[in-house]
């Protein structure tokens, strides 16, 4: 499971990103440790991505889900992605809204935490499962360095849907009124058990407000905790 973050001091621009910027100013606003990088251009209109030559991130796999998904729900929309012997790029538009880890919010977090489980259960209600081409599943999985070599077979399907992927907090963006605004980061978006996000989800919640606030989170999507199906996928997910 990747732990990502706002950066800490200066980030230099990749040349592909200074290029779409146009002038623009490109402020890096987040980093993940598998090497990617988000920067916001301008005042917030465009967003993009850069994944360096050998990072474990597929830029051209999340645009194609981002595509797919803003039919059905609030997500950002690609305007622009490629790549180059120095590694690969995504453009999006902008969203309305505020991270769900904001200062804001993680002042108040019993709304953040309602908001990130209701936002789940719409983003799982509306996204179509026959219509999805893409699969998330725990065989898919199986043999990424994160996930235990002797993890036995899953438990039964509770309810296939098609998971964000990583839907922890600070993907998931707030209105100004503490409603869910809008969804990020669908680079791994797919058919799964609607447990394996909801595992990671909730394990989320104690990272970025402290612990006591998983059975709201679980409350707000409208689901009782399953004890079994939230150790597996956690596991799954590289979380003991």
């Amino acid at each position: 499971m990747e732990i990502s973050g706002p950066p800490q001091g200066e980030v230099s621009v990749p040349a592909p990103i200074a290029r779409v910027a146009g002038g623009r100013p490109a402020v890096a606003v987040w980093l993940n440790n598998r090497g990617g990088t988000a920067f916001r251009l301008g005042e917030g209109e465009l967003y993009a991505k850069w994944a360096p030559a050998g990072a474990d991130l597929d830029l051209a796999a999340e645009a194609e889900r981002l595509a797919w998904a803003a039919q059905y729900t609030p997500v950002p929309r690609p305007v622009d992605h490629g790549s180059d012997p120095d590694g690969s790029w995504l453009v999006t538009e902008g969203l309305p809204g505020e991270s769900a880890v904001s200062p804001r919010w993680q002042g108040d977090p019993g709304t953040a935490v309602r908001a990130l489980g209701r936002g789940l259960r719409a983003l799982h209600d509306r996204l179509p499962v026959d219509a999805c081409p893409f699969s998330w599943s725990v065989e898919l999985r199986r043999g990424h360095p994160d996930v235990p070599a002797d993890l036995p077979d899953p438990p039964a399907v509770d309810r296939l849907v098609v998971c964000h992927g990583d839907a922890c907090a600070p993907n998931t963006l707030l209105d100004a009124d503490g409603s869910w605004a809008a969804h990020v980061d669908l680079g791994a978006l797919g058919l799964a058990d609607r447990w394996a996000d909801l595992a990671i989800g909730a394990w989320s919640t104690t990272l970025n407000y402290g612990p006591g606030w998983e059975e709201l989170y679980y409350a707000s999507y409208g689901v009782a905790p399953d004890r079994e199906r939230i150790a597996y996928y956690r596991r799954l997910g590289g979380l003991s």
